[in-house]
């Protein structure tokens, strides 16, 4: 059983307040009338155990979590190879970095790419 605390009755949803498609995608989730328990990773930081639990759940690399179109990694990670450790410690100190809005609702996980995949879960 991992950090992450899951339910079948609500989508748990991390994502960035920075982020127009999170915005997005929580005023679609909430006309649909979806149970939302929101976590802004900017307000509450991801531990290191639930960022690996995220890209397990997603059945990704940790370092495919990272978007690299993002300023802040064009800035300073770029060209680099790092650990999973690493990584996570990079997403940890540059949440904004980390692929998102991500959906969890029971053992369904899913990145949010359009607005409309939440109800999707």
């Amino acid at each position: 059983m991992g950090e992450i605390a899951t339910s079948n009755r609500q989508i748990t949803l991390f994502y960035s307040s920075k982020s127009v498609r999170a915005k997005q995608t929580l005023a679609y989730a909430k006309a649909e009338g979806l149970p939302i328990r929101e976590v802004d990773i900017l307000k509450t930081p991801l531990t290191g155990t639930q960022i690996a639990e995220i890209a397990g759940r997603l059945d990704l690399e940790i370092k495919d979590l990272i978007n690299q179109d993002h300023p802040s990694y064009k800035k300073h990670f770029e060209h680099h190879d790092f650990s999973s450790d690493d990584w996570i410690k990079m997403i940890r100190h540059n949440p904004g970095i980390l692929k998102q809005p991500i959906a969890i609702r029971g053992d369904i996980t899913i990145l949010v790419e359009t607005p409309t995949d939440i109800i999707k879960i």
